[in-house]
């Protein structure tokens, strides 16, 4: 069984924004030094900023702000000139709020830029003049399409997480009840041929609606598509033959003798209440995640170890908590 391990979200995020910042404040700097001394002549500033902007690989805009965040040149291009954002007020905005006596460079969080509809961020670097002074700010946009984003893709958590969607239906929850599905029925089948679907034939994700007779399985042959089966695939054993064997995964997180426990887990919780009933559940094999879809659209991720830990009493104690 493997032990990877890897960065979660927002440290992901961190570590990019920290490497964003190294590569453009050298050149925020060095650009703001020659601005400087052309604050007062607007025409000058976009011909420098003209040559700027061809030197700065990844920006989309730049301009220049007065002291108090008011644009006093055009947004400029590689393509051109843009005129109409001169005069705009830019001290609103959040990329604005903490540049003033904090720090003289500022990398903005993401945000839907208004003039692109992209994911946007926005370079803020002081202006000084020879004595020290403030006296405008230089402003660069990125779309982050554009951006060298080479940070390796972040781990999921193996942390339990609840979420909770629709109050309706939690509010009506002891009004409602388990009607047996044809799965229900079949469920001895349906899970020996999962079973058999992930640990024989290359199946590493796999997600069983017990509620709608259903489910959709990853291969690892083919990991970009999923594949549908309705309740006539899941009753017959001929589906193997469609798949060809492939050998369990080395690397996979969760150990070949677990896959049954945790379907009949599932089993156990589909059928444990009529009112607080498992709707669907999956596993994925690879990060050790187990997804758990309740009655009361309650939803729970946890790692497969913990999920197996977990007794009823846990579950009608916790499904349905708001």
């Amino acid at each position: 069984m493997s032990n990877v391990s890897g960065i979660k979200l927002q440290e992901s995020i961190d570590r990019q924004r920290e490497m964003l910042t190294d590569l453009l404040t050298i050149s925020m700097y060095k650009s703001a030094r020659r601005l400087a001394p052309l604050m007062s002549n607007r025409y000058a500033l976009e011909m420098l900023l003209v040559d700027e902007v061809r030197s700065m690989r990844f920006c989309k805009y730049l301009y220049v702000l007065d002291a108090g965040g008011t644009q006093v040149t055009s947004n400029v291009t590689r393509e051109g000139v843009d005129r109409s954002q001169f005069a705009r007020n830019r001290s609103y905005r959040n990329y604005m709020q903490d540049i003033v006596g904090t720090t003289d460079f500022r990398l903005s969080r993401a945000y839907i830029s208004k003039n692109t509809n992209r994911p946007s961020m926005t370079a803020i670097q002081v202006i000084r003049d020879n004595s020290g002074k403030r006296v405008g700010f230089l402003g660069a946009d990125y779309d982050l399409r554009e951006l060298p984003l080479t940070q390796r893709p972040y781990s999921e958590t193996s942390e339990w997480r609840q979420l909770t969607d629709d109050p309706a239906i939690r509010k009506n929850l002891f009004q409602q009840q388990r009607h047996e599905s044809i799965i229900d029925r079949r469920i001895g089948d349906v899970l020996i041929l999962m079973h058999e679907l992930i640990t024989v034939h290359g199946v590493y994700h796999g997600k069983i609606h017990f509620s709608s007779n259903r489910a959709t399985i990853w291969l690892t042959e083919d990991p970009h598509r999923y594949r549908l089966l309705g309740i006539q695939e899941l009753i017959d054993p001929d589906i193997c033959l469609a798949y060809p064997r492939q050998p369990y995964p080395d690397t996979a997180l969760v150990p070949v003798d677990s896959v049954m426990l945790v379907l009949d887990h599932f089993r156990t919780l589909r059928f444990g209440d009529d009112s607080i009933y498992l709707r669907s559940g999956s596993l994925n094999i690879f990060n050790g995640q187990v997804g758990l879809n309740f009655s009361c659209d309650g939803s729970h991720y946890m790692d497969f170890r913990e999920f197996l830990e977990k007794d009823m009493d846990f579950w009608y104690g916790m499904t349905c908590a708001v």
